[in-house]
């Protein structure tokens, strides 16, 4: 799988993830928290599939490494 996300996007989703999976717990308890395990997930894997069909990238060098 070729990798689209930088450091700084993957950090953000990561704690983006975990603030909205949180909610779930201390906040309003609805299951919309549940999108922080997506986020989460392709923090992790460094593949954004939203990003795919735009080619968008935000890795700072451009060779895809696998």
């Amino acid at each position: 799988m070729l990798k689209n996300m930088g450091k700084l996007d993957r950090i953000i989703r990561l704690v983006i993830g975990i603030i909205l999976i949180s909610l779930i717990f201390w906040g309003p308890q609805t299951y919309w928290g549940l999108l922080g395990v997506i986020l989460i997930i392709t923090s992790f894997i460094g593949f954004c599939p939203a990003y795919w069909p735009f080619k968008i990238s935000t890795r700072k060098n451009k060779e895809q490494n696998v």
